[in-house]
């Protein structure tokens, strides 16, 4: 009995020290219903099994995701658009998020985000949309920053731009109020997938420009993606990435360990994971980003990254500094 006792008090002496052993993070992702979201949930999942407790928080976009590593405490990483960071690194904007924006690395790249046009019937491709009522997304919101560079580069000029979050902009349409939104999102939305039925008359529109296939690579939404959409629809993408700030804190070895257990456990993500895991290539070279140096330190090293076809790599960087410059 009373070993039995003793025994009983040493499991609640050593109770605290496992809690307080446990390291907490944070990830800030997208809205709720977005793909960035749900990666932060299978992320909280794998790494739960690691002793890591990661809370997955929804935030406006990606501009609001860059800030956040930078200064909110316990967000140590982010998933961001990576025109994005080029946006801000060359568009006039404050001076302290441009500051930001240098120290900004790479943790791992994801996965191509493809860009839906979602609009009424009768508008062939996005070419149409010179002279039509256009949502671009909430300002500041990675949708809002790739929407404003493809009118940017293309010269097509619409008659309103609407800077809406993507769920009014759905009500919007629906309702006839605008003509075309847009939402930067890997396949398959949430909100496409719940909130749009055959009756609503509405498309996944075209984008076929030339000017907007030098920038950025071509994609595709496969037919069937969303139950009211039939047939195959080209469009174009851009790269998701796992972003963290250059600290020189704890921050650094949790995040470089935290890296490291999403490197070792890849095919889980992909079997267990949002459909878009499958896409991932955490060896991809992404032009123009430099990998958190906090990775290669504290992670299990990689093997060497593939050779890419240039024709693969995502060019959206180094056209948008020329055209900018």
């Amino acid at each position: 009995m009373k070993k039995a006792f003793i025994s009983l008090v040493c499991i609640f002496c050593l109770a605290p020290w496992s809690n307080a052993s446990a390291v907490e993070m944070g990830i800030i992702t997208g809205k709720e219903k977005g793909t960035y979201f749900q990666f932060g949930l299978n992320l909280q999942q794998l790494v739960q099994q690691h002793g890591i407790q990661l809370n997955v928080i929804p935030s406006e976009g990606s501009i609001e995701n860059i800030y956040a590593v930078y200064k909110r405490p316990g967000v140590p990483m982010g998933i961001v658009q990576s025109d994005v960071l080029a946006f801000v690194a060359k568009v006039q904007t404050s001076q302290l998020l441009k500051n930001v924006a240098r120290k900004i690395k790479m943790v791992y790249p994801l996965y191509n985000e493809e860009v839906h046009l979602v609009g009424r019937k009768g508008i062939a491709s996005f070419d149409d949309l010179a002279g039509k009522r256009v949502a671009l997304g909430e300002e500041g919101s990675g949708t809002y920053l790739t929407s404003k560079l493809l009118f940017e580069v293309s010269k097509v000029n619409p008659k309103e731009m609407v800077l809406i979050g993507t769920d009014q902009a759905l009500a919007k349409l629906k309702a006839g109020a605008i003509d075309a939104m847009f939402y930067v999102a890997g396949v398959p939305v949430k909100l496409f997938t719940e909130g749009i039925t055959e009756s609503d008359n509405l498309q996944i529109i075209p984008i076929t420009n030339r000017d907007l296939q030098q920038f950025y690579p071509t994609a595709e939404i496969p037919a069937g993606t969303y139950p009211w959409q039939q047939e195959a629809v080209p469009t174009i993408a851009v790269k998701a990435v796992l972003v963290s700030f250059d600290f020189r804190t704890a921050n650094c070895e949790n995040v470089g360990k935290f890296a490291g257990i999403l490197s070792e456990n890849i095919d889980w993500l992909r079997q267990n994971g949002h459909p878009k895991w499958k896409a991932v290539d955490l060896d991809y070279t992404l032009k123009g980003w430099e990998q958190y140096d906090c990775v290669q330190k504290y992670a299990p090293p990689r093997q060497k990254p593939r050779a890419k076809d240039p024709s693969q790599l995502n060019p959206v960087l180094d056209a948008i500094r020329e055209i900018l410059e």
